[in-house]
């Protein structure tokens, strides 16, 4: 994994102020009510978050998808059920970190299995994820 760059420009995009219906249209609103910039919504802790993108399909239940941009945040303590990057026997994974009944990552998706966890296990948080980003139109 490379060295995140903490320097990234800031890049205003308007943010209508109305929020749009994904059930039954809506009449659409003119104004813009202000801009952000996506890391100021997505990073809490600047010094402390980077971005890396997903592989594979065992946490499409929690709407994290292959290819995705996930933000993670190092700086934040996980806890029960937060979804978290994390290196198993060095293999870096992201998955659902559960403290009860037993340690263990677990995947989202029914078809794969949890990673038990206990005192001799080789695993590592890096930190929890608190955004993820996925493409809606293919290219």
């Amino acid at each position: 994994m490379q060295k995140p760059t903490t320097n990234a420009p800031e890049l205003q995009i308007p943010l209508f102020g109305t929020r749009v219906a994904c059930g039954f249209p809506s009449p659409a609103t003119d104004w813009i009510e202000k801009t952000i910039d996506l890391n100021l919504l997505c990073v809490q802790h600047p010094a402390a978050t980077f971005y890396v993108r997903a592989s594979g399909h065992s946490m499409t239940g929690v709407g994290i998808h292959d290819g995705d941009l996930l933000v993670v945040d190092r700086s934040l303590t996980p806890r029960n059920n937060d979804t978290v990057l994390a290196a198993y026997d060095g293999e870096f994974t992201v998955k659902v970190f559960q403290t009860l009944p037993r340690p263990a990552l677990v995947p989202a998706n029914p078809s794969y299995q949890p990673i038990y966890l206990d005192e001799a296990s080789d695993m590592q948080i890096f930190g929890v994820v608190t955004y993820s980003l996925h493409q809606t139109r293919q290219p």
